[in-house]
């Protein structure tokens, strides 16, 4: 019987709204008390020296790349960054290969991320057979080995029956739809950013807002009368933010999740055709970066999550046009939103702290986010005094591709418990 004693930690009671220091008793992998000053014998107790103490960071879309991309990430290089982040609950997205599509494959990730440890990892399976848009896969198989939502993320699915008959299913067997939203029929072969300033600039091909504005506005329609859970990945426009907040207007079960590179950049801040700054979606416009602070701020958009997308630096180096999209997030999340949103007046921590925890775990209807007595103990301790620049060279992913390199940050995690085990200790 395992028992560990947390004591002087700083964590937040909601009753009193306002941080406090209590003692925590994990036993056997769950919180049994919370107190002022709690006494026991023959326990392991570790002092917490006042820091604060939070919730186990959930984050909803992640890239693990394996199977078929180990040289980009693996189940453990990915889970030790989530570990290294704060993060205990991560959701892997299927664009593998092969493809999430099968309960084999959901099966060996599951089982895989176990023997690890070092994460809890929620497999999304895939809306279409090799997510190629024109067969659904057996979602009530793929549940029964794991996933906990359906996505063909990478790819926007193109054809309306197809989403309605997702839809449908989805909605039968109780599967949220998690949608990369891209229309393919506007986009330009090669656009690599935005369509906007930088990409006029630089004579880039540019990739329109409408593209997932169109698709979110459709995909909205589709979802209506079936009443299916609909989530919208890594929104980026003021348009996309201004249809969903209509839709939650009326009732409909539609959320929506922001990176943290959406809410810090926008296509002003690209230095010059630097790979490091492409991702799908691209980083838009100054309007649409205060539209998602916007979004954020008054409950359109639910969560934020990272969309960790590890490439090698070999793959990045090909230039702005033949560069992967995508940039890593796990390590550096918390601390890039601590100090632009916390520090600067924009967020209170606590709600900084729910947008990474509970309104997650509230969305798709899991039993973590918060720390209360017979939870899970995932927790995640906080030094929000430390302050340090980032740098992609101590990473523990094996993506490195980030363009908040040489940022100087503050509020690192320095200690992460995944069920009362320690998985990060710094």
């Amino acid at each position: 019987m395992s028992r560990v004693l947390l004591k002087n930690g700083r964590i937040y009671d909601e009753a009193e709204q306002q941080w406090v220091q209590r003692d925590l008793l994990i036993q056997d992998g769950l919180i049994r008390q919370i107190g002022t000053k709690i006494e026991q014998q023959q326990v392991d107790q570790i002092d917490l020296a006042g820091k604060h103490l939070v919730p186990g960071f959930i984050d909803m879309h992640i890239h693990l790349r394996e199977p078929g991309f180990e040289e980009k990430e693996t189940i453990e290089t990915g889970s030790r960054a989530a570990a290294k982040g704060g993060y205990t609950t991560i959701a892997c997205m299927p664009n593998t290969r092969p493809v999430t599509d099968s309960k084999e494959i959901v099966e060996q990730i599951v089982h895989t991320a176990k023997e690890v440890g070092l994460a809890r990892v929620l497999p999304i399976g895939a809306i279409t057979k090799r997510e190629l848009g024109r067969e659904l896969t057996d979602m009530n198989q793929l549940k029964k080995a794991g996933i906990v939502a359906v996505s063909d993320d990478g790819v926007g699915v193109q054809s309306s029956r197809m989403m309605k008959e997702a839809m449908r299913e989805a909605h039968r067997v109780g599967l949220p739809v998690v949608a990369h939203c891209e229309d393919e029929s506007i986009l330009v072969k090669g656009a690599s950013v935005h369509d906007g300033q930088f990409a006029r600039k630089y004579d880039l091909k540019g990739i329109p807002s409408e593209a997932e504005s169109i698709h979110i506005a459709r995909d909205i329609l589709l979802a209506e009368d079936i009443g299916v859970h609909y989530h919208v990945c890594h929104i980026s426009t003021a348009q996309s933010v201004r249809l969903v907040r209509e839709a939650k207007s009326r009732g409909q079960k539609v959320t929506a999740e922001v990176t943290p590179h959406h809410l810090l950049l926008c296509e002003d801040d690209i230095p010059q055709p630097d790979p490091m700054y492409k991702m799908n979606p691209p980083l838009r416009s100054r309007k649409d970066q205060q539209a998602l602070i916007e979004g954020l701020l008054d409950g359109t958009i639910d969560f934020i999550a990272t969309d960790h997308a590890p490439h090698t630096l070999t793959e990045k180096a090909q230039g702005m046009e033949l560069a992967p999209f995508g940039i890593v997030g796990l390590e550096t999340a918390f601390p890039l939103l601590y100090t632009h949103f916390v520090c600067t007046g924009k967020l209170s921590l606590q709600q900084l702290i729910e947008r990474m925890t509970q309104k997650p775990a509230d969305c798709f209807g899991l039993p973590w986010g918060r720390i209360a007595v017979d939870m899970s103990a995932d927790l995640t301790l906080l030094d929000l005094e430390k302050e340090e620049a980032i740098d992609p060279a101590t990473f523990v992913s094996k993506g490195k591709n980030t363009p908040f390199s040489g940022w100087r940050v503050k509020g690192w995690p320095v200690k992460t418990w995944l069920a009362g085990t320690l998985t990060w200790n710094q």
